[in-house]
């Protein structure tokens, strides 16, 4: 009796000790604020999302999975029903996107928006809101990957074409043909280095032998410049030759002035009286031509005109 009464003793127990660790494990997984209910209905898929899946809100904890299933209203789409906690900063922008925690392959829901004001989401407890799902990284990777794929196998046979093997005698025969240009610019580089050294060498000297004449000019044509320099300042200089040539020219239009003045009007006088003795002369050789023998006879009377009494025309006898 005593060894059933032990055993008793040891059940309940157990059983008490079961209870209590329940009891706290309830205790310590409550939840302690007020949440409200969010709906995610998606076409995509939610692989490694679990219920009681936790639900930040840009690293946050606000909440977690309560349910997963169909959605009724839309034939293919899969419900995430959700709980938040009521002071997240939930708005019309706020959008969902799956996320898994390290390796382990587990996902949960990030709440993020595009940081714009934008009016408060209003929950419902009989219509839940719904926060739209934007394709996460490994659902973009997955509708990106059968185009990489694409362009990989496309990228292969172009490479597989240009490798096959009349491409490649091409690219050797164009490595030959390379080779063969590189040594003849070799050469030719050698022959125009022995050109340079033969021709232009001399010809440097040459030149430098030119500058000097062209600097001893240079510096001839300076000495004169400075002798020209020189000779300028003298004439310049007071009492040079410009002040004398500019006394002489004074003198000169003094002179002019003068002889304007005093001489000028003496000669157009003696000049007026030439030119009446000249008129006199030459009336007296008009005289001496028409009657040449007032040279012996005297000048006579003078012979009538046409129309006076005693003309005569000259030829005319009576």
């Amino acid at each position: 009796m005593e060894n059933k009464a032990h055993a008793l003793a040891a059940g309940i127990f157990v059983a008490a000790l079961t209870v209590l660790v329940l009891a706290l494990a309830a205790w310590l997984t409550r939840d302690t604020g007020i949440r409200d209910p969010y709906e995610i209905s998606t076409k995509e898929t939610v692989t490694g999302l679990q219920e009681q899946a936790p639900v930040r809100f840009r690293g946050v904890d606000v909440g977690k999975v309560k349910k997963i299933g169909f959605d009724p209203k839309a034939n293919g789409s899969v419900l995430v029903r959700m709980e938040i906690d009521r002071d997240t900063p939930l708005t019309r922008d706020t959008f969902a996107t799956l996320s898994y925690q390290g390796v382990t392959g587990l996902a949960f829901i990030q709440l993020s928006d595009d940081g714009k004001p934008a009016p408060k989401l209003v929950p419902n407890d009989e219509v839940p809101p719904r926060i739209p799902l934007r394709p996460g990284l490994l659902a973009r990777l997955e509708e990106k990957g059968e185009v990489i794929l694409d362009k990989v196998d496309q990228v292969t046979g172009r490479v597989n074409t240009l490798l096959g093997d009349d491409n490649q005698k091409r690219i050797a025969a164009a490595l030959e043909n390379i080779a063969t240009a590189a040594h003849g610019a070799n050469q030719l580089t050698a022959r125009l280095d022995n050109t340079v050294r033969q021709r232009l060498d001399p010809a440097i000297a040459e030149a430098t032998v030119t500058f000097r004449g062209a600097q001893r000019s240079i510096d001839q044509i300076g000495a004169a410049a400075t002798q020209f320099g020189q000779t300028a300042q003298k004439i310049n200089a007071p009492g040079g030759a410009l002040d004398r040539v500019s006394e002489g020219t004074d003198a000169l239009a003094h002179a002019a002035e003068t002889f304007s003045v005093t001489s000028l009007p003496r000669i157009n006088r003696v000049t007026d009286e030439v030119t009446r003795t000249a008129r006199t002369v030459n009336r007296a050789i008009n005289d001496l031509t028409d009657n040449p023998q007032m040279l012996i006879y005297g000048e006579g009377p003078i012979r009538p005109g046409p129309g006076e009494p005693g003309f005569q025309a000259p030829g005319v006898r009576r």
